[in-house]
C-alpha cells in the first residue's frame, strides 16, 4: 500500500489564482463578456525589452553550432550572470556579494518554496500576514507547518500588517528558527525603511533565526530610504537569504528566471548544536534536483545589466509605476484606505461596505467587469481587503478605474 503525504490534504483543493481563474472562466461562460479588465494575477503585459530579445536570438543562434552550442549549465548559474548580478545589484551598491553566494534559477517562486529543503520540520515559522500564498502552503507540505487549529497553524507566527499599524509587523514572540519577510510587500505593496528592517535583523542574530527576504519587486523602489536588499542592514549577511526575480523586472513571467543569495558566512545549527555553511546545503540541493536555468534565458537576463538593457527595463517599471500611481489616486478619489503604487506594482484596498474579501471580488467581477485579487486569500489580516495590480495597460488601467468610480465599494 502506498501512502500519500497527508501534509497535502491539510491544503485547500485550489490555490488561490487557480480559483480565481476558474471563477472569472465561469463568469464568462455566463456572460460572454469579452471586456473583463484582469488586475488580479501579478502577471505582465509589455514585451520584454529590445536588449533581451536581441541577447536571447544570439543565444539561440549559439545552439545552432556546435562550437558554440551548450547543453547542460551549471546549477548554480553560468559564470557570465553570477558576475552580473554580482556587480551590478550588489558592489554597485557597496554590497559585498560574491558570484558563488548567488544562484540562478527559474525563478523566486520556485526558491522560496524549495529553501525548506535544507531546514527541519522541527523549526517553527514568522511570517507576515497577509503574505504570499507560497511561503504558508510550502510549509504545509512539508509538514513544518503543524495543526491547523480554528484557521491558524499551530507553528506559524502570523505578524499582521494592516492599515492600523502601518503595515509595520511587531517583532516575533514566538522565537521562530525562520522569519519570512517580503518588501516592497506582495500583497499590501507597503515597504519598511531601513531603520524599521534593522530591528529584524537584530533579533535574528540575538535568536540565532534565519530571515528569509523575498525582495522581487526592488527594482520598483522610489523613496532613498527603503533599501533594495537586506544585506544593505549590517549584520544581515551572517542571519538572512535573499530571493530575486526577473519576472516584474524585466518581463521575465513566461522566460523563468531569478535568482537566491545565500552568503557564506552564513551558519545553521544541527540537532547536537554542530554548525553548518547553508550556502554549501543549499548548493548541494540544486545539484542534486535543478538542473540549472536555461542557457538563452540566463543570456537574456544578463543583457538586462548593459547600459541600453538597464535604460529599457527601467522605462517598462516607470510604465507600471504610473500605472500604480493611477489606481492608487483613483481608489483613494473615491474614499477608499488605500495604500502601496508607490514602491510597488501592486495596491491594496479596504472596503467601505464592510463586505468580505470574496463578496468584493463578485462585486467587482459582476459590476464592473473587473479581476482583483481577494484580500483574505493572501492571509487572515487580510479579510475585507483587496490586491489590485499595476501590470495592466495603461488604457485598461484608466478604464478600471473609470469602472470603479461607478460603484459603490
Amino acid at each position: 500500500m502506498t501512502i500519500v503525504n497527508e501534509n497535502f490534504a491539510l491544503l485547500s483543493e485550489s490555490y488561490l489564482f487557480s480559483e480565481i481563474a476558474e471563477r472569472v472562466r465561469r463568469f464568462h461562460e455566463s456572460t460572454n463578456s469579452d471586456d473583463i479588465i484582469r488586475l488580479g494575477i501579478g502577471d505582465v503585459t509589455q514585451p520584454l525589452c529590445p536588449a533581451a530579445i536581441e541577447a536571447m536570438h544570439r543565444a539561440v543562434d549559439d545552439m545552432a553550432s556546435s562550437t558554440t552550442f551548450h547543453g547542460y549549465g551549471p546549477e548554480q548559474g553560468y559564470q557570465f550572470l553570477r558576475d552580473a548580478i554580482s556587480q551590478n545589484d550588489y558592489r554597485a551598491r557597496g554590497i559585498d556579494i560574491a558570484s558563488d553566494e548567488i544562484f540562478v534559477s527559474d525563478g523566486a517562486k520556485s526558491d522560496t518554496g524549495n529553501i525548506g529543503d535544507i531546514f527541519d520540520i522541527c523549526n517553527s515559522v514568522a511570517m507576515t500576514d497577509p503574505v504570499y500564498p507560497v511561503y504558508v502552503d510550502t510549509n504545509v507540505m512539508s509538514g513544518r507547518a503543524g495543526a491547523n487549529v480554528s484557521g491558524r497553524w499551530q507553528n506559524i507566527e502570523m505578524m499582521p500588517c494592516t492599515f492600523d499599524n502601518g503595515f509595520i509587523p511587531e517583532l516575533p514572540k514566538s522565537n521562530p528558527a525562520l522569519i519570512y519577510l517580503c518588501f516592497p510587500n506582495n500583497p499590501t505593496g507597503t515597504v519598511l525603511t531601513k531603520s524599521q528592517l534593522k530591528p529584524f535583523v537584530d533579533y535574528a542574530l540575538e535568536h540565532k533565526s534565519i530571515i528569509l527576504f523575498d525582495s522581487a519587486y526592488e527594482a520598483f523602489i522610489t523613496e532613498d530610504d527603503v533599501p533594495h536588499s537586506i544585506f544593505e542592514i549590517e549584520g544581515a549577511k551572517k542571519c538572512a537569504i535573499e530571493f530575486r526575480s526577473y519576472s516584474k523586472t524585466a518581463g521575465f513571467t513566461g522566460i523563468r528566471c531569478g535568482y537566491t543569495v545565500v552568503p557564506r558566512e552564513l551558519i545553521a545549527y544541527g540537532r547536537n548544536g554542530e554548525q553548518y555553511e547553508l550556502n554549501k546545503l543549499w548548493k548541494r540541493r540544486q545539484c542534486t534536483k535543478f538542473n540549472g536555468a536555461s542557457y538563452i534565458s540566463q543570456r537574456g537576463a544578463e543583457s538586462i545589466y548593459s547600459e541600453e538593457g538597464k535604460k529599457q527595463v527601467k522605462s517598462t517599471i516607470d510604465y507600471y509605476l504610473r500605472n500604480a500611481k493611477i489606481l492608487l489616486e483613483g481608489c483613494q478619489s473615491i474614499g477608499l484606505q488605500a495604500t502601496g503604487g508607490i514602491n510597488s506594482p501592486y495596491v491594496w484596498i479596504s472596503s467601505n461596505r464592510g463586505v468580505s474579501s470574496w463578496q468584493l471580488f463578485d462585486l467587482l467581477l459582476n459590476e464592473c467587469h473587473l479581476v482583483g485579487t481577494p484580500g483574505v486569500g493572501f492571509g487572515p489580516s487580510g479579510e475585507g481587503c483587496f490586491r489590485l495590480t499595476a501590470f495592466n495597460t495603461y488604457e485598461k488601467t484608466i478604464e478600471a478605474v473609470n469602472r470603479l468610480k461607478r460603484v459603490s465599494i
